[in-house]
């Protein structure tokens, strides 16, 4: 079974992901209410295929934890990272993608696509060498 930590602020944002990703798609999620709860829960260790990262969050944004996640001598997280984001214009898109981002999905999702469109970022991510 795949795993993804996600990361939002929205609680009703990290239940409706939650609840596709894991009955639409069979992953298994680990929920991240922050960005400095996402580094604490990475820092631990714990093994993801994917993070899926809210751009726009208090505190710790989502480029910004993005970063912290990256850092070397910090966390070092390799694992493809996805945002989460309803901003989509195509510099927003190009600023994100910059930063590192495996890919951007536009909010609001549709629920019953959400897995879908993750995997095929990530299949997209895994062919390019």
């Amino acid at each position: 079974m795949k795993r993804v930590l996600l990361v939002d602020d929205d609680p009703t944002i990290r239940e409706i992901a939650q609840l596709s990703l894991e009955r639409v798609g069979d992953w298994r999620v680990t929920a991240a209410p922050s960005g400095p709860a996402a580094v604490e829960i990475a820092y631990g260790r714990e093994s993801f295929d994917a993070v899926l990262l809210d751009v726009m969050m208090p505190g710790l944004d989502g480029p910004q934890t993005l970063e912290r996640l990256r850092d070397p001598d910090a966390v070092g997280v390799t694992t493809p990272i996805v945002f989460l984001t309803a901003k989509l214009q195509p510099a927003d898109r190009k600023r994100l993608r910059e930063a590192g981002a495996a890919g951007v999905i536009a909010k609001p999702f549709d629920p019953m696509g959400l897995a879908a469109e993750l995997d095929a970022i990530l299949e997209l991510e895994a062919d390019v060498p």
